[in-house]
């Protein structure tokens, strides 16, 4: 359910692993794309996809005796979509989510929000979450992934269902840290690409993506989460392609910011969504609500929502006092 790029991309992956899948398309021109041309033109082009993918405009057709339902589309639109399709999907469906993001005002997480909305158990509801570059593995490029569930045996047949010879998925049942994983490395990513539109070098980067692995882990902890998983593929692995790649599109916004351009004249650029601009907000009211800091985050957040001037924030983050490397808890 989303035709953007990575939504496109996975049902292009199941097929590849012999899960017959179709992506749900809002624009009937874009699903015509797919189906006649075999290529997404809107957020792949130049891609061949493989004849296998197909796509509907009809949600109700897309949903149709599904037995995985797997959302991709963006996060703040999550709850309007669900209410929207609840009627329609399966009523023994396993649902999955690739959305990295949290919500805004209620700060939950997207498996949550399915949870709410659907009125669905949490063992039911599954996330795929790792360094995974749309782009880069619809051109068939090896990558690993995380697939989570808290029902083992559930998070196994969805392993099943996407793995092949070039994308390779590890279970896990931490749904928690798995979900702050993708929703904190796109707000580190924002700070990556300032800092690279301001020519700072490599050790600000590597400054950046480690102490943005200390939010992240510590938020994590705090709520629940493994530290394990920040050591993996939904953690560092998420972090270090997502700040490391002009391909991701949050670290590309982070350099239009930096290099001068608003936010809103950044946003007005069209592309697809870079989830980091919105959830820096809410991750960082999380954040405040479980009394665990979050420096980078918080000036990323009044970067993208409080007009603070970039060379001010680097600023801000350089003159912060001395601690302790762990610190919090």
């Amino acid at each position: 359910m989303g035709a953007g790029s990575w939504g496109t991309t996975f049902g292009q992956v199941l097929c590849d692993a012999g899960t017959p899948s179709v992506v749900c398309c809002r624009r009937p021109e874009l699903a015509q794309a797919i189906n006649e041309r075999h290529e997404n033109p809107d957020y792949l082009p130049g891609i061949t996809l493989t004849p296998e993918l197909r796509a509907a405009a009809d949600p109700a057709y897309a949903l149709r005796g599904a037995d995985l339902v797997i959302f991709a589309v963006p996060a703040q639109l999550l709850r309007e979509n669900l209410r929207h399709w609840a009627a329609l999907v399966p009523a023994d469906a396993q649902f999955v989510s690739l959305i990295k993001g949290i919500e805004l005002d209620t700060c939950k997480r997207m498996s949550e929000v399915i949870a709410e909305v659907l009125d669905v158990p949490d063992g039911r509801i599954g996330v795929v979450s790792g360094p995974n570059l749309s782009r880069e593995i619809a051109q068939r490029q090896y990558a690993a992934t995380v697939v989570a569930c808290p029902d083992e045996a559930a998070a196994v047949r969805l392993q099943r269902a996407c793995h092949t010879g070039y994308f390779r998925p590890y279970t896990n049942t931490d749904v928690t840290g798995c979900e702050l994983g993708g929703a904190v490395k796109n707000v580190i990513a924002l700070a990556v690409g300032m800092a690279v539109a301001m020519q700072l070098g490599d050790n600000t980067r590597a400054m950046l993506i480690t102490r943005g692995l200390a939010e992240m882990a510590r938020l994590g902890t705090v709520l629940g989460a493994s530290p394990q998983t920040f050591a993996g593929l939904a953690g560092l692995g998420d972090l270090v392609a997502t700040c490391g790649s002009p391909l991701s599109r949050n670290r590309t916004f982070g350099e239009k910011v930096g290099r001068g351009l608003s936010v809103a004249a950044a946003s007005s650029m069209g592309g697809q969504v870079a989830e980091g601009v919105k959830s820096s907000e809410s991750v960082l009211a999380l954040a405040r609500k479980h009394g665990v800091e979050m420096p980078i985050t918080e000036v990323m957040a009044a970067v993208m929502h409080e007009g603070l001037p970039v060379a001010e924030a680097a600023t801000m983050l350089a003159s912060r006092s001395a601690k302790p490397e762990w610190y919090g808890s």
